[in-house]
């Protein structure tokens, strides 16, 4: 069964303003390019996506940037997500010593690994 409590605004925009603004309002075809936009609670872009309309969006991996985006909000930048990281997994500790050191620190294959 889909959950239809969605816990995050969505929006529609149906005259193009904001899609103009964003930069994927198409005037001349009068449609939006398919567009993602995650937005922190100090309104600014975190991360977007903009695909073409025969590319279907990926829900899983916005909700996964999502808590990536909360868990770093959270820890006040004192944690990284690296790529493909999943909720629970490792995280990274941002620092002078990292710097050239990622690959000792984490490991791409456990990242993938359910």
């Amino acid at each position: 069964m889909i959950n239809k409590d969605i816990p995050f605004p969505m929006l529609s925009d149906q005259s193009g303003a904001i899609g103009s603004q964003y930069g994927i309002y198409d005037a001349e075809a009068g449609v939006e390019t398919r567009g993602r936009f995650l937005i922190d609670p100090d309104g600014n872009i975190q991360a977007f996506e903009v695909l073409t309309p025969p590319v279907g969006r990926n829900v899983s991996e916005a909700i996964r940037q999502i808590k990536a985006f909360q868990l770093v909000r959270e820890s006040k930048g004192t944690q990284a997500t690296p790529s493909g990281w999943q909720p629970g997994k490792k995280v990274l500790h941002p620092g002078i010593g990292l710097v050239g050191n990622v690959w000792k620190e984490w490991d791409v294959k456990e990242a993938f690994e359910d």
